[in-house]
């Protein structure tokens, strides 16, 4: 089942600036779509229009080729986790899982079967009689798909589902997803605020920003050809250093890199760098291998496998490049070091922009 979005825009206030404004998108049928983007850019709105739990002031919400905009949230056949569980405490876990068939209506025989198929797949089988406070986290998000999924959803619709948990287990649980969703096949949208989240687990990502769409495609394609100065910001963290084309290349202080045939000689552009597109050699001399130092090692910040190094250039401006231990102990480099930074790549927009 295929969730297309045309033109949806919603207030909340008469007068006020939208939530979500004139968004439109497609999530692939049986693919996992995340809609990625910073705290307030609509994410969750856009999810609770799609679930019914709102209604749009404009434009048209469509599952499976139904228009669904009007619809009540009980007839448009989606499952809906939250990040906060939103389990029942006086129920216990088989009960939380049968709550929306007994809504419906569902024969005991026919729930009792379903609940068990749900506690095999989400692997409870054993705590079907406990309630969510004598659960762990982990354990009660998993509550919360079981009954999501036991009402046989068209579409999958989770809101930041691992947003309350720690790092470890969210790790374990995105990759739990993976797999449930290999079994099920379930046209999933998922919102989240993390982009090694999104990129790692969806096939479709649609990046938003203040309430619309910035871009939307593969993750390869979001991650390497981003289409906008917020989106190259925004994904794989860079560091945004301006400068001007100079016979050819972009030379931005003491950095420079190759540019696009399209930028003219003179422009002004931006060059967002990536931590792991650049590398640095020490400059013990003042020179590296006959060239001046790009700058010095404001600060180091070690972070498990690799040091992060924030480089300050002679313009002032500051850019952070990630090396990997190995490659750090072999460098040598302290704090107020001069060394020389070569960047590898860089996505560069024509243009000053504010980000």
């Amino acid at each position: 089942m295929s969730i297309i979005v045309e033109q949806v825009t919603r207030r909340f206030t008469s007068g006020g600036s939208p939530a979500v404004s004139e968004v439109s998108f497609q999530a692939p049928r049986g693919a996992i779509t995340s809609l990625l983007g910073p705290s307030g850019a609509g994410k969750s709105t856009l999810l609770r229009l799609i679930a019914g739990l709102e209604v749009p002031d404009a434009g048209r919400i469509l599952i499976d080729g139904v228009d669904c905009t009007s619809m009540p949230v009980q007839k448009r056949g989606v499952g809906v986790v939250f990040q906060s569980y939103a389990l029942f405490r006086h129920m216990t876990v088989r009960e939380n899982i049968a709550f929306g068939l007994d809504v419906r209506g569902s024969p005991r025989a026919e729930t009792d079967a379903r609940v068990d198929e749900m506690l095999r797949l989400v692997q409870l089988e054993a705590l079907g009689g406990r309630y969510p406070g004598q659960l762990s986290g982990g354990q009660r998000q998993r509550v919360a798909f079981a009954r999501a999924l036991a009402i046989r959803p068209r579409v999958l619709l989770l809101d930041e589902p691992f947003g309350a948990l720690d790092t470890r287990v969210r790790e374990e649980l995105r990759e739990w997803l993976h797999s449930l969703h290999e079994r099920t096949g379930l046209t999933t949208l998922l919102v989240t605020h993390d982009q090694q989240e999104a990129l790692e687990i969806s096939q479709h990502v649609v990046v938003m920003s203040e309430g619309r769409v910035a871009q939307a495609g593969s993750p390869e394609v979001i991650y390497n050809r981003p289409t906008s100065p917020f989106v190259a910001s925004f994904i794989g963290g860079a560091s945004v250093v301006r400068g001007r084309v100079e016979s050819g290349r972009v030379a931005m202080g003491s950095l420079s890199v190759d540019v696009a045939a399209s930028a003219r000689e003179g422009e002004t552009v931006q060059a967002f760098v990536r931590p792991h597109d650049i590398k640095l050699a020490k400059s013990p001399g003042g020179l590296v291998n006959g060239h001046p130092p790009t700058g010095r090692v404001e600060r180091l910040k070690p972070v498990g496998g690799y040091v992060k190094v924030l480089l300050r250039l002679p313009t002032g401006d500051e850019v952070t490049v990630e090396v990997p231990r190995s490659e750090f102990d072999t460098l040598g480099v302290a704090e107020g070091d001069a060394v020389r930074a070569d960047v590898r790549s860089a996505t560069v927009f024509v243009g000053d922009y504010a980000i």
